[in-house]
C-alpha cells in the first residue's frame, strides 16, 4: 500500500485526485491540503511515500516546497503549465501530470511509482532483474535481458538495449556498475560494461558484443580474462 497526500491550492483539483485515488487499490489517500503550511505539519506527525504536488500554488512554488521536505518521499507534480516539466524532473519526480488530468494517465503514474517504491524497499533490488534510471525528464525501467552494451559518454552513460532506442542518462560508470548484478556484467574498459551472455568472442583485444566490437582496456584485462575463461 502507497500511504500518500495532496497539495493542491484549487479544491476542485483535490477533489479529481481523490476521486481517482479511491479507483486504484493500492493508494491510501490520507488528507488533501490547500495550503503549504497544513502540509509541512501533516508531514512532521505523519511521514508519507507519496505526494501529488501541484507546482504553480500562491504561497510557495511546488517544486520549491519539495526540495524543502527531509523525509525520502516521492512526488508526482501536476501543473497546468508545460514549462515546468523540465524542472519538475530535475528533483527527482516520479511522474509529472499535465491538468486537466485523465484518470489513465493518473494509473500509469501510480503504477510507476508503485513499481519504483517495490524495487527501493528490496533487500536486494538486482531480484526485480531490471533497474531504473532518469533519462529525458522521465523515470525509465530497463529489465536487465534488454541490455546489450553500456557506453559512457562524459557525465552520461548511454544504454544500448536489443529492438529498442538506446537510453542516455546522467551517472557515473561506478554508480552504474553498482546497480547491475555483479555475475551478469563486467566493466571491460574505462567507457564499456557488457553482460556476460552478450559477449559472442574475443579475439586479441577486442569483444564482440552483437555487431558492435568493444575494446578491452588493459586495467580490465585480468578480470575479464578469468570470467570469460569460466564461459568457455
Amino acid at each position: 500500500m502507497i500511504n500518500c497526500i495532496a497539495l493542491d491550492d484549487e479544491p476542485m483539483a483535490l477533489e479529481v485526485i481523490k476521486s481517482f485515488c479511491k479507483r486504484i487499490p493500492f493508494l491510501d489517500l490520507a488528507q488533501t491540503y490547500t495550503s503549504v503550511s497544513a502540509t509541512r505539519k501533516h508531514l512532521r506527525k505523519h511521514p508519507v511515500n507519496l505526494i501529488f504536488l501541484d507546482i504553480q500554488m500562491p504561497d510557495m512554488n511546488g517544486i520549491a516546497f519539495y526540495k524543502t521536505i527531509s523525509q525520502d518521499t516521492m512526488v508526482i507534480f501536476t501543473t497546468a503549465f508545460t514549462e515546468y516539466a523540465v524542472e519538475g524532473f530535475n528533483v527527482d519526480a516520479v511522474d509529472y501530470l499535465l491538468k486537466p488530468i485523465e484518470f489513465d494517465r493518473f494509473q500509469t503514474a501510480c503504477e510507476k511509482a508503485k513499481d519504483y517504491l517495490d524495487y527501493l524497499r528490496s533487500s536486494s533490488p538486482h531480484k526485480h532483474r531490471h533497474l531504473y534510471v532518469r533519462s529525458e525528464y522521465a523515470l525509465v525501467k530497463i529489465s536487465f535481458s534488454e541490455i546489450l552494451y553500456l557506453e559512457t559518454m562524459d557525465d552520461y552513460i548511454r544504454i544500448h538495449r536489443e529492438g529498442k532506442e538506446s537510453v542516455l542518462t546522467l551517472m557515473s560508470m561506478k554508480k552504474m556498475i553498482e546497480k547491475l548484478p555483479k555475475d551478469d556484467f563486467i566493466r571491460v574498459h574505462r567507457s564499456y560494461i557488457v553482460p556476460m551472455k552478450r559477449i559472442e568472442y574475443l579475439r586479441g583485444r577486442t569483444i564482440s558484443v552483437g555487431s558492435v566490437t568493444i575494446p578491452l582496456g588493459t586495467r580490465y584485462e585480468k578480470e575479464f580474462i578469468d570470467r570469460y575463461k569460466g564461459l568457455i
